[in-house]
């Protein structure tokens, strides 16, 4: 949230974020929203990935 790296073709962008959990396990998904290099605007998908309190699953 509020990073806009400029991403070359073939590049790569990693990003590091956290959420608060009301149970141990929980799951999110999204986009993100991005620009080409003609100034087009364009989403790109999250996939839906867990969320789990470390010990929790081994």
């Amino acid at each position: 949230i509020g990073e806009q790296p400029v991403i070359p073709p073939g590049g790569e962008f990693q990003y590091t974020s956290g959420a608060i959990l009301e149970t141990p396990l929980g799951t999110m998904e999204g986009h993100y929203e991005m620009v080409d290099h003609q100034g087009q605007p364009f989403r790109t998908a999250i996939p839906v990935f867990r969320l789990a309190i470390p010990t929790l699953i081994h």
